[in-house]
Parts: structure tokens; sequence; C-alpha cells
């Protein structure tokens, strides 16, 4: 049995993309593996954030998790800050990592933007924190979305750097997990871009604590063209949409994969299901089956919410256990560079 870590930021305002691109994916992988989640405050904080907001935020993540189906007798729930042993890798990281590959980065390039130089130093080595989160704990897994296989390649060059320039054999060589037919959720209002928190339209994205109204409104309303549903021709061998068609109709093709995500079908099923019809009826289709996946999920968050000294026993509990899995590894790794 493997070990996989990964995280979500609690930055407000959770969504669809989170919960298809992550949380979903993390509920069935702990079935299978030994899993340890995590709220990671620490990388929030690259921007700056309202203290207040940060900690109900931190809140939310948590009841999101668990309102989704992970279980806390299951798998590890915790916050980033409670164990140091993430802040101590990372320094020791910042001094592996090399200068060409965070100027890589691209992540760091679409979040600076032309204020490169008023942009914090966290956050342009948020991915060697990154590579500290993952190996603190020796994880060999670590579900990705598209975006994050950069950070994720990086985490396994650091690992490789230290192992060789201390002729050792002690970090594993960690494997992406990509699942699902929805790994990037797209913007419902234009489908080039991804579905994002920070979008001033809240018509972009569905929330987690959307109602049925809102959620029916949203898909009712989400972009599309005059054309009909395709057919089977805009798949290629491996049942995937073909480039070119994801070019040309990037909202319908968005949408599609929700569908599909939604439902647990393959795009294949979907698109045959659905082959030359009119949105309409797929839209209310696909608008039944998210109030159907979303309500339970909603409501329980915000029971959750309502029961805060809860959350924070789980958070406690997961911090201890995270910290007990982390602390032997750093200390061995002191040991291999020679800390007192």
């Amino acid at each position: 049995m493997g070990r996989v870590f990964s995280g979500v930021q609690p930055t407000g305002n959770l969504h669809l993309g989170n919960y298809l691109g992550a949380i979903k994916n993390f509920v069935s992988l702990q079935n299978s593996h030994d899993c340890i989640y995590c709220v990671v405050d620490m990388h929030a904080v690259t921007v700056k954030q309202e203290p207040e907001i940060l900690n109900n935020n931190i809140y939310e993540v948590a009841a999101a998790f668990i309102a989704s189906g992970i279980k806390p007798e299951k798998s590890i729930i915790f916050v980033q800050s409670q164990v140091a042993a993430h802040a101590e890798l990372a320094w020791i990281f910042n001094c592996t990592a090399r200068l060409g590959w965070l100027n890589r980065m691209t992540q760091f390039k679409e979040k600076a933007g032309k204020n490169r130089e008023n942009a914090s130093a966290g956050l342009y080595v948020y991915p060697v924190l990154m590579a500290a989160d993952i190996l603190a704990y020796h994880a060999t897994h670590v579900p990705v979305g598209d975006d994050q296989k950069q950070h994720l390649e990086l985490a396994r060059d650091i690992a490789q750097k230290f192992n060789s320039d201390n002729n050792v054999d002690y970090f594993p060589i960690t494997e992406p997990v990509i699942m699902g037919a929805a790994t990037r959720v797209m913007n419902l209002r234009d489908g080039t871009k991804k579905m994002s928190k920070s979008d001033i339209s809240d018509y972009s994205r569905i929330n987690l604590t959307d109602s049925p109204d809102e959620i029916s409104n949203k898909i009712k309303k989400a972009k599309t063209d005059p054309l009909e549903l395709p057919n089977v021709e805009c798949l290629d061998n491996d049942g995937k949409f073909k480039d070119e068609f994801i070019k040309e109709r990037p909202e319908v093709s968005n949408l599609l994969n929700i569908y599909a995500a939604l439902s647990n079908n393959n795009i294949n099923t979907v698109v045959n299901l659905y082959a030359e019809k009119q949105f309409s009826l797929f839209k209310k289709d696909l608008s039944d089956l998210s109030v159907e996946t979303l309500g339970p999920i909603t409501k329980e968050i915000r029971k959750l919410l309502d029961e805060r000294s809860y959350l924070k026993e789980i958070l406690n509990k997961g911090g201890e256990k995270a910290d007990n899995i982390a602390m032997p590894i750093i200390k061995e790794v002191k040991k291999i560079i020679g800390f007192f």
C-alpha cells in the first residue's frame, strides 16, 4: 500500500473544480492507500490574508473534506502549519533546488504577472514548500491536476538531487496520480480559462455552498455554442476529446467532462448518450445531476461549520498523527546532512 499526500489551499469559495479535480479523488484513494490530506495554510499566505478569514477558510476546507466522504478514521486530515517539518524541510530543499529550476515554473509567472518584482519570495519558492509537504511523509503518490504536474516534477528533481548529493537512497521518487474525466475544470463563462474562486463573476463557477437554485441557474446560463452536441467523431482513439475539438468548442468539452465526472462515466459513454441532441436537454440533466451530487455535500458542510469544536478535534488529532510520521523523517534528514 503506497502513501498518498495532497492538500487544498484555504483561500475561500471552494468550487466544483476543487471537488472534481481533487477532493472527489481523495475519497476513492483512501480505500486503496495510506492517505494524508492537508489544509495548506502556509501556501495560502504567499499572498496577504486577513487572519479571521483565513481561519474560517481552514475550517471550510476541513468541512468539505469530511462532507465529501474523507473519513478521519481512515485518512489523516490536518493543517499544514501544525507540523514544523514542512517549514524545516522546505529550507533544506531551498538549499537543494537550483534557481534555474524555479525560473522555469510557469505558475509563478502566471500569478506574479507584470508585478513580478512585488511578488513575495514565498510565492517564488512555493513549489519547494510543496516538495517538502510531499517528502516530509515519504509520500509515494500525489493526485495532481494538469496545472500541478510541473511542481511534482520539481519535487522529484529535488528528491533525486538530495539523494545524489548525500549519496543516499532516502527520499522516494513520487509518482503522479491523474484521475477522472475532469482533472481540470474550466470556467462556465469562458472555457479557455480554469474555474477559479478569484474570477469576478460568480456565474463562472459552481461553489460547494451554492443552493440547488443557484446551481441550476448557473448551468442554465453556462456558455455553449449554436451547434448541437457532438458525436463520437470528436474523440480520439483513447476515448478523449481531440485537441482541435477542445480548441474549437472549449465550453462544450468542459460541460461534457463535468457530466462524465459527476456521473462516474467515461467521456465516450456521455458523448454517445447526448450525441447531436439539443443543449436544453443536456443542461437540464447536468443541472439535476449536479444538484443531486453536490446537495448533500453542501448540507453537510454547513452542518459541520456549526460544529467547529468537532472539526478542531479532528484537525488536532490529525496534526499529531502527521507529526508522528514526519518527525523521524526530518530527524534522519538532519543526521544525513550533518546537523547537530
